[in-house]
């Protein structure tokens, strides 16, 4: 989601055999005047206190300059898209 929607250039997930698990690498995206495209950056969902957005109710980040990163049933989708396709779901994030 944040590579279609021009916060990242790329990412690629890796497997390091010195260490278990497997490693997420992101290529952050900058201006010509070498500023980042991401700003800011807030978790909203935790394990130990889940947030959930009914359809009407999904939250706007900054309003609208920003987006919320949702898991719905239908799958992970923006605030943008969830508010067309009328869907609510667990708020996971939110990026400026």
């Amino acid at each position: 989601i944040l590579e279609r929607e021009g916060y990242i250039t790329g990412f690629a997930v890796e497997h390091d055999t010195s260490r278990p698990g497997r490693q997420l690498k992101i290529a952050m995206k900058y201006t010509p005047d070498r500023k980042r495209t991401i700003s800011g950056l807030r978790r909203v969902s935790k394990p130990g206190l889940r947030v959930y957005s009914g359809a009407q109710d999904v939250p706007r980040v900054l309003g609208g300059m920003g987006i919320a990163i949702l898991s719905t049933n239908q799958g992970l989708m923006t605030d943008r898209e969830a508010r067309q396709r009328r869907v609510g779901g667990e708020v996971l994030c939110q990026v400026w």
